[in-house]
Formats: C-alpha cells, structure tokens, sequence
C-alpha cells in the first residue's frame, strides 16, 4: 500500500511538471506573437525597455522633484507634463529649469523650443544655464503649423537621441481656421481649435514615451462660471488625457509689513500625475533678496557693514552715496530688476524645505491662487 507522503510527493511531482509544461507552451505562445509583430519595440512585459527602462532626470530643487515622481531623489521623466495657470505665475520658468537639468544630465541633448509667446529672450534660457547654443528656436503661429513640424521631428529622431521639448505656449496658439477667418474679415466663432489641440496630443503622446522624450507643455487656465469656481486649463479635454502630469500654478504673496513684497510662494496643485497624489500641494518659495535689510525691529543695516540706522537717518546723502558708488549694489540694482540678468537657481534663495517650512498648516488647508491685492494683475 502506498504511503500518505509518497502520494504526497508524487503529487507535488505531478504538478511541477504540469507548471513546468504550461510554462513552455505560454513562452512557446509568446515567442510565436512576437515574432509575428511588426512592431519594432513589441516585447515581453517584463522585459519591455518602454517599463523597465524608465529614466529620471533630478532637477536641483527637490520639492520639484516630488512633484513631479513623489520623490525628493526621483524628477523628470518621458511624455508629456502640462503647466498651466495664469500670467506671472513662473511656468516658463519651471519649464527652463527642468529642461537645464535634462541638458546638464545628458551633455551631447538638445532642446526644441517651441515659440509663440517670444517672451523668453537669450538672457532668459542662460539664467537656468542653459547653452542657447544647444536650444532649436522654432517660432509658431498656429495649432497646425506646431502639429506638421512636431510630427515630422519626432518620427525622425531615433531611440536613444536625447531630445528635450518645450511649447511655450499652447494657450497662445490660434488654429488655422481662426487665422482665416481673420484675414478675410470673418468675424465668427472658431469650434475647430480644440479639435486640432486633441488630434496633436493624440499623435504626439506615443512617440515621446517610444522614444523617451519628455515634453514640457505650458498652457492657460480660467476659472469656471460655477458658483465655486475653479481652475481649467484652456485648449479642451485632449491635453489633459494625453499629459502624465497636469500642474495647476498658484502662488501667494510673501509680504513683509515694512518692508513691502519679498517674493512669492508659488503653489503646485497636482491636478493629474501618474506618480503623484492628486490635489497634493506643493510650495516653492522664490524670494527676491535684499541689500539693506531690517535685523531688529526699528533698525536697518546695509549689506556687510556692521553699523545699524534708524529709518530717519537713511533718508539722508550720507547714507546714500557710498551705496550708490558701490559697484555691487549697482549689481545688485540690475540684477534685482532686468528680467533674466541673474541666475534663477540658487540654493540660498530658492531651498525647497525651507519653502515648505514656511507655510503653516492652516495655509496650505486654505489655499487660493492669489491673494486680494493680486486680483487686478493680468
């Protein structure tokens, strides 16, 4: 008589077999459909280069990299991110400084700029060190002219050249139709734009994850006409089912009682991420500095100098004229107010966790896009 542990082993036997035949048949299957494709990148899921071979390009303030992984050591990634809000809120400038941290990852990538605002000169890009040197300039003027070109670049660059590309904008593109109507004197409603946003989108967003190429989208928003209004992004529902990841911009003002506007707390509102929660909120604060500054209370106090002043005796030549004379104040005059004339990246003035140290908890629970006196800005 056969014996419990005996049937037991046959068993187990038995059915390694089994696993070890259905295996074969499955990767006997699999082989035969891959084979079969005619499609270059068809392969195994476990091994497809399209999911394992995912590259993360780390920008150098790590709270951008939350919010675009979930991680403070994760950052930028294939397809497409869309940063939308009002004016003034830095989206060009979170699109240059991400795309300055893909070009100093990969020395021998470019960058495709993509232009129909023209509010981006030289100076600009070279603030983010970026070389303008490795930036194609492309100016646009339509939906479609944007769609034939990027089409066309796409389907000739090859897996593995790395390509960086920027739109800037989409909400100040017009389509064909639009521009028409306006040179024959057509005055009438334009229903074809978001139809040639969502064609673009829907040809665009396989080639830039085949290919492993981010593209940075900045796009308008308004606020809906409900009673609660919120934040839209402009151009149709195609953009926001293409994109990996949709920002919506905010920001507040950090203002000092005496000594007015000190800069701005920008807000990151995750409206779609494939890798973070939605609705999180992300701060980065941006302060503009100073070269008098305030170290107590009633006394101001010039950059590196140790003597200390009441507000009455600054209003005097004495404490003027040095400053004046002085060639880093003029520096600092420049710097402070040209656009573009300093680095936008410096950790002293742009740290992400000392910007998340400075919004309490009741301020991010109650967060609005703009405080009262920034309604009247366009």
């Amino acid at each position: 008589m056969t014996s419990p542990k005996t049937l037991s082993n046959r068993f187990c036997d038995l059915q390694q077999r089994y696993t070890a035949y259905y295996f074969y048949i499955m990767s006997s299957l699999l082989s035969k459909l891959k084979k079969n494709s005619k499609i270059e990148l068809t392969e195994v899921l476990d091994k497809s280069e399209l999911f394992n071979e995912k590259d993360m390009i780390p920008t150098d303030i790590p709270m951008l990299n939350v919010a675009l992984s979930g991680s403070l050591d994760g950052g930028l990634s294939s397809g497409l991110t869309v940063l939308a809000g009002p004016s003034k809120h830095f989206k060009s400038s979170y699109a240059l400084l991400m795309a300055s941290a893909y070009l100093k990852k990969y020395p021998d990538a470019v960058m495709m700029f993509y232009d129909s605002e023209f509010g981006s000169p030289q100076q600009y890009f070279k603030t983010f060190g970026i070389d303008v040197a490795r930036v194609l300039h492309t100016p646009i003027i339509d939906v479609e002219k944007l769609k034939f070109d990027l089409i066309n670049q796409l389907n000739a660059i090859e897996r593995g050249e790395k390509v960086i590309i920027v739109i800037d904008s989409i909400g100040n593109l017009a389509s064909k139709k639009e521009l028409e109507d306006a040179m024959n004197e057509k005055s009438v409603a334009d229903m074809s734009r978001a139809k040639a946003l969502k064609a673009l989108f829907r040809m665009v967003t396989p080639y830039l994850t085949m290919k492993d190429i981010p593209m940075l989208a900045i796009n308008h928003s308004y606020k809906t006409m409900e009673m609660y209004s919120k934040d839209v992004m402009s151009g149709g529902t195609g953009i926001y089912y293409s994109a990996n990841a949709v920002w919506m911009l905010g920001r507040q003002q950090d203002k000092d009682k005496e000594a007015g506007l000190q800069g701005y707390h920008f807000i990151i509102n995750i409206d779609k991420s494939r890798f973070v929660k939605e609705k999180s909120k992300i701060p980065i604060s941006v302060s503009f500095g100073g070269f008098v500054t305030k170290p107590t209370v009633g006394w101001y106090q010039k950059k590196g100098d140790s003597d200390k002043y009441r507000e009455k005796d600054t209003y005097s030549a004495e404490f003027w004229e040095p400053l004046l004379q002085n060639a880093e104040f003029k520096e600092f005059v420049k710097s402070f107010y040209t656009v573009g004339y300093r680095s936008m990246i410096d950790g002293d003035v742009v740290d992400a966790n000392e910007a998340s140290g400075k919004l309490s908890k009741a301020d991010l629970a109650n967060m609005r896009d703009e405080g009262d006196e920034d309604d009247g800005e366009e």
